[in-house]
């Protein structure tokens, strides 16, 4: 055979081996290219990501996500970073097509080698773009029907986009393992970093974890495997692949972005809002940035002074069938940002927030909106109320005989002093007076409790009603800020994932614009009572602190007003205080409810509220209460109210009158409690 019909029978061999190839490729892409998914869809990618909820110092406190994912743009890497993981998973990604013909065969040789009894390991061929292919549309079975069809992809991938845009998604889509899906997540979750922040040694052991996510045992190994192949494609010097090798690699146990145990009652709560708001795909999916009303300061304290009332209690009664419980929760009076809570000793024991979900009876703590109807109804700090025993039937015919707390009946008293020592027997003749349904309408107006309450009757002037801890210190709310009405508020705006704001969940926001004014006043935001009646309710609350039962609350060197409750038996206990701007509110009690036992009572909550709000108001300066115009001051007998100068004997006191309102004459001499019964439907 001649040498010119060899070379033409090697020609023809290869132009028919290459037909064949060509044919074979051809009805490849005809019988398993037509029904693959649109590809053309990741030129928009957004790829699902994590929710994160921070604080309002800008702390983060937990992230909400089916799969932790942060999306970062390739420019934002760091360059070691994309290198590590071309030099691990892909080294000529920069000139291929999408599918590595020497990589093939490459695999393909060491995969034969190793069939053939040489110590090899098996090594696939699968490209960068190959593997987007895969996450992004095909299942992992290794078939050869799917590794056909990821071909086909890779290779019209990387006609429709550039090499960035295929390394972008392939670095924000990867498992790394922990449930890190992407670069960024992984960072977090392994070192507690951004990316911008890995060193060369992190990097290398990221890129790493792609052929086995899950297992850290040969994390050192594989890292230096990595720092090998970057020496070999040029992208560092064997000096930096040394130097990165001796650092040690402090892998975190398991970052999962968890918050301390202070925050999670507050978190747990935003959650189920943001959930009824949003919907769980739009939580978990969208990469929302939550800013939260929350101050971590105030929320440590809060937990922090509830802990310490509840573990002395619980440690002093070891044998008790269960422990006590109890709730803080605390609030901007002006604007119902929520700055601290916890509904519980442990969220981790029990997630039910007592601060929120629990409806209790609230003793006390009604009687300054019963009072207040008294004072809107013309009544003064210095009325006289009877306190002596009194005798009815409820509607149910059945006997009802109120006792106040000492067992004891003190006569004609002012209405201020009834209240500052919270006596029950003349708020009952106060509501009897004025009647039971305007007495607990002011409570409703408030928000206490609900419009559509049944039975309203006499026993809820003290506190028989339930609600919550959170209804309720909105109610005092009112008291502080001038009679407004507000919402409870936990989260101050929210960002999607390219920073557009959203608003405060629930709230629908409006761009400012130029000419802006506010809304026409309407009978929703008009004050919830007149101003002069409210400063007198907030200054007799001020007594309560200063000299009656609610002493425990008093904060050094701050003006605070604030009322406590208990409820019969002593079941459960109250605190609602407030300063000019912030104001708390504190319940105990436990879940089956029992009386606390000797000694218990509503100084419990009282201190709780003290330790906190001492904190809370450390560095800032005293501001009394504002006081509206037209009231006129005058000096009184606290016992008798009436002036000064007519009666000086006992403790003086500075009262608030109304324009017409005067002090008490001068008593003509002291009388015994008067033995006189009322009759009547309680």
């Amino acid at each position: 055979m001649t040498v010119k019909k060899f070379w033409r029978i090697f020609i023809n061999m290869v132009f028919w081996a290459l037909t064949a190839a060509v044919g074979a490729l051809a009805a490849l892409v005809l019988i398993y290219g037509n029904d693959l998914p649109d590809y053309r869809r990741l030129a928009t990618y957004a790829p699902p990501v994590a929710t994160r909820l921070y604080a309002s110092d800008g702390s983060l406190l937990i992230e909400y996500a089916a799969e932790r994912r942060v999306f970062i743009d390739l420019g934002d890497m760091p360059q070691q970073l994309v290198n590590a993981f071309i030099a691990a998973e892909d080294q000529n990604f920069w000139t291929h097509p999408g599918i590595d013909v020497m990589g093939i065969a490459r695999a393909a040789a060491g995969n034969a080698a190793r069939v053939l009894g040489f110590k090899v390991g098996f090594s696939g061929a699968s490209t960068i773009t190959q593997q987007v292919a895969k996450n992004f549309f095909l299942s992992s079975k290794q078939t050869l029907s799917r590794k056909i069809k990821e071909a086909i992809l890779a290779l019209r991938l990387e006609r429709a986009f550039s090499k960035q845009h295929i390394l972008t998604l392939y670095l924000n889509q990867i498992f790394l393992g922990a449930r890190a899906y992407g670069v960024g997540s992984a960072s977090l979750m392994y070192f507690n970093k951004k990316v911008s922040e890995l060193t060369l040694s992190e990097c290398a052991f990221l890129a790493s974890l792609p052929k086995a996510p899950n297992n850290r045992d040969r994390a050192v190994e594989r890292r230096n495997y990595v720092l090998r192949r970057m020496v070999e494609e040029g992208y560092i010097t064997p000096d930096e692949a040394a130097v990165a090798a001796a650092e040690e690699l402090n892998i975190n146990s398991g970052f999962t972005a968890q918050m301390e145990p202070e925050f999670q009652y507050f978190a747990e709560d935003v959650r189920r809002q943001l959930l009824t708001d949003l919907g769980r795909e739009v939580l978990y999916n969208d990469g929302l940035y939550i800013k939260t009303t929350i101050v971590p300061q105030l929320q440590r304290a809060a937990s922090a002074a509830l802990a310490k009332e509840l573990d002395a209690y619980n440690a002093a009664h070891p044998d008790a069938d269960q422990p006590l419980q109890g709730a803080i929760i605390a609030m901007n009076p002006h604007t119902g940002r929520i700055v601290a809570m916890a509904g519980g000793r442990s969220f981790s024991d029990s997630s039910f927030n007592r601060a929120t979900q629990a409806r209790r009876q609230i003793g006390s703590t009604i009687k300054p909106f019963v009072y207040l109807a008294g004072l809107e109804s013309g009544m003064s700090p210095t009325t006289l109320l009877l306190d002596a025993p009194i005798v009815g039937w409820r509607a149910d015919d059945t006997m009802w005989k109120p006792e106040n707390y000492d067992k004891k009946f003190l006569g004609d008293l002012p209405l201020r002093l009834s209240l500052e020592t919270s006596r029950n027997v003349p708020s009952v003749r106060l509501v009897e007076k004025i009647g039971a349904e305007k007495a607990i309408s002011v409570a409703q107006r408030f928000g206490v409790y609900p419009t559509d309450m049944p039975n309203i009757n006499l026993s809820m002037a003290l506190g028989s009603g339930e609600t919550t801890l959170e209804k309720l210190v909105l109610g005092y709310a009112a008291f502080a800020n001038g009679g407004r009405a507000i919402e409870p508020k936990m989260v101050d705006y929210i960002e999607d994932r390219y920073g557009h704001v959203l608003g405060g969940a629930g709230h629908e926001m409006i761009p400012w614009q130029d000419g802006l004014t506010p809304p026409r006043g309407t009978m929703e935001n008009q004050p919830l009572s007149d101003d002069q009646s409210l400063y007198q309710m907030v200054s007799i609350l001020q007594g309560a602190v200063e000299r009656g039962t609610g002493k425990q609350a008093r904060v050094p060197g701050h003006t605070i007003a604030g009322k406590t409750g208990t409820t019969n038996e002593v079941k459960d206990v109250w605190f609602v205080g407030f300063s000019k701007n912030l104001i708390a509110g504190v319940y105990l009690g436990f879940d089956t409810p029992r009386p606390l036992g000797r000694g218990a009572g509503s100084h419990m909550a009282a201190r709780v509220f003290a330790d906190f709000m001492k904190t809370a108001l450390r560095d800032e300066k005293n501001q009394p209460f504002a006081v509206p115009s037209g009231l006129t001051f005058m000096r009184v007998n606290r016992r008798s109210g009436a002036s000064a100068t007519d009666d000086p004997d006992g403790m003086i006191i500075t009262e608030v009158f109304k324009d017409g309102q005067s002090p008490n004459p001068a008593p003509k001499k002291v009388q015994a409690a008067s033995d006189a019964r009322v009759g009547g439907i309680f």
